[in-house]
């Protein structure tokens, strides 16, 4: 997974001085595994933005163009170039001598150098958006496109990476390190860990107020595998292209921007770690319904491949049949077109054993399911919808027909988790102070209190994986420190004299019996 700094200090103030190395070194001992750090601007060394003040006719050459560039400073440069949608005034990507791009987005990559093309010298390059890793983020509509950037309004000169906002800082978590942990999968999760790490103050995402009376309409009729659905109708809504910022961040964790919609959806996916699904409201008859699925049924879905359901799968319909394949991926029969102008707006909780099942039955993985096997808490629903009901509003890009419907199947309180102090040294084989106990823990969100010398904590409800005293004690030394963990030798105590037990022995024997009696011994291995 790839984590935006930037994205990350909407959530918590950084310190600007922070020693980036000692921040992924604290991230790596006390929450996930950080990779690589990655500072992205050095991808766009010695590229700039470049206007166009003269296009002439290359002498040699009936593709080719020679194009004035302003390159900033006053500097007026030649590059040859056969794009073919340049214009005069037209802001460009140069790149410049010593800049690494690939030949039209293949092969090796190559340094740039002022060279000779067909007889006419040449400085540097006019690129193309593939040329310089931009192709997803500034896809082309025809062969031989030349990235256009008129709309930055940046003087010439600009560095390329300041101008697109590539002025940032990726970390690269090892996903393994986060399997049972599946509050940090978002940015959200993480700032909240430095937050509790350097002790800084976390940013609320705000609750999204609505007077709209909700007689919107959603039926759970299997509990069992998905405990809460959020529903919302929203009408006139724009199928348009999101604000380049959104954009830039999806791009940035690793995804391609589509439109406003679905960039929504995936950017709320990537700040709060819930996946969201939107539906085309006028391909939903009725009301909502999470059910599994009946034997025989078909579902075709966004990626065009028609699935055959059974009844361990867990589908979403409406009163006709499956709108979408629940946790893995929607139905092409619901899906948002550029004549959408009503949607559904869903965020839900499917359990993670059935969602690994279905996604590997069917051998379909998205960022979805990917997340939804590791397990979504149960707050997290709320905490995306807000969040993609704010930036929906924010925009413009809708607004609220009927009302939210939260549906929550058979809510569980979550239980205080009660130890002994002792008991926490005695897994740890060290004294954590009480006043650092009470400071970790509060830091966590789990509001801890000592009494009596019992330690009684509150999980917050994105933290479902606290249950007992191991896991408080996990929690305790992954901040206080594991290399306050002393070196010593086992005691007598904790050595034990080894042997076979009473069921053991009896088993030898009935082996000896049966190879004397001819047979022979066979231990099998299963590939599944």
């Amino acid at each position: 997974m790839k984590l935006s700094l930037s994205w990350i200090k909407d959530f918590v103030n950084i310190p600007e001085d922070m020693d980036l190395k000692k921040l992924a070194y604290d991230l790596t001992m006390s929450t996930v595994e950080v990779e690589d750090v990655e500072y992205l601007a050095r991808r766009f060394d010695h590229m700039v933005v470049g206007v166009i003040e003269k296009i002439e006719a290359h002498p040699n050459a009936d593709k080719l163009r020679v194009c004035k560039v302003d390159i900033g400073n006053g500097e007026i440069k030649d590059i040859v170039c056969g794009g073919i949608n340049l214009e005069e005034g037209m802001r460009v990507a140069v790149s410049c001598p010593g800049a690494v791009v690939r030949w039209h987005g293949e092969g090796e990559p190559v340094v740039i150098k002022n060279s000779k093309l067909r007889g006419v010298e040449s400085f540097g390059m006019i690129c193309a958006s593939d040329e310089i890793g931009l192709g997803d983020l500034f896809p082309a509509s025809q062969e031989g496109e030349i990235l256009d950037l008129s709309d930055f309004a940046v003087p010439a000169g600009t560095s390329l990476a300041e101008a697109l906002d590539m002025d940032d800082v990726l970390l690269e978590i090892d996903n393994k390190s986060m399997t049972n942990r599946p509050d940090l999968w978002g940015h959200y999760g993480i700032a909240r860990e430095i937050a509790a790490l350097y002790n800084l103050e976390l940013a609320e995402i705000k609750p999204f107020e609505t007077d709209v009376q909700s007689d919107f309409k959603v039926e759970i009729l299997d509990p069992d595998r998905c405990t809460r659905y959020i529903g919302v109708e929203m009408t006139g809504v724009a199928v348009k292209p999101s604000p380049y910022r959104m954009q830039n961040r999806i791009w940035k964790a690793g995804m391609r921007p589509i439109n406003a919609l679905v960039d929504i959806t995936n950017y709320v996916m990537l700040a709060t770690g819930n996946p969201t699904h939107a539906f085309d409201a006028d391909n939903i008859t009725d009301h909502i319904v999470v059910r599994h699925a009946s034997e025989g049924e078909k579902l075709v879905l966004l990626n065009d491949k028609e699935i055959d359901l059974c009844s361990d799968d867990l589908v979403i319909t409406d009163s006709e049949g499956p709108v979408a394949l629940a946790g893995v991926m929607g139905g092409a029969n619901s899906c948002i077109d550029g004549d959408t102008k009503d949607i559904v707006f869903e965020s839900a909780k499917f359990m993670r054993d059935n969602i690994r099942r279905t996604s590997r039955k069917l051998n379909l993985r998205s960022d979805s399911s990917f997340r939804y096997e590791r397990g979504i808490d149960t707050d997290s629903q709320r905490l995306g919808l807000m969040r993609a009901l704010t930036l929906i509003y924010k925009f413009g890009y809708g607004k609220i027909a009927r009302g939210v419907a939260d549906v929550f199947a058979d809510p569980q309180p979550r239980k205080k988790v009660s130890v002994p102090v002792v008991r926490i040294a005695d897994i740890l084989g060290i004294t954590v102070p009480e006043e650092d106990m009470l400071s970790i823990l509060g830091g966590l969100g789990m509001s801890p209190e000592i009494k009596d010398g019992v330690l009684t904590v509150d999980p917050p409800l994105f933290r479902d994986d606290i249950e007992n005293a191991n896991d408080i004690a996990e929690e305790l030394i992954r901040m206080y420190g594991y290399d306050h963990i002393e070196d010593k030798l086992i005691g007598g105590k904790e050595q034990t004299l080894g042997g076979k037990s009473e069921e053991q022995k009896v088993e030898d024997v009935l082996k000896d019996i049966c190879v004397g009696a001819g047979y022979s011994e066979t231990l099998t291995y299963s590939f599944t």
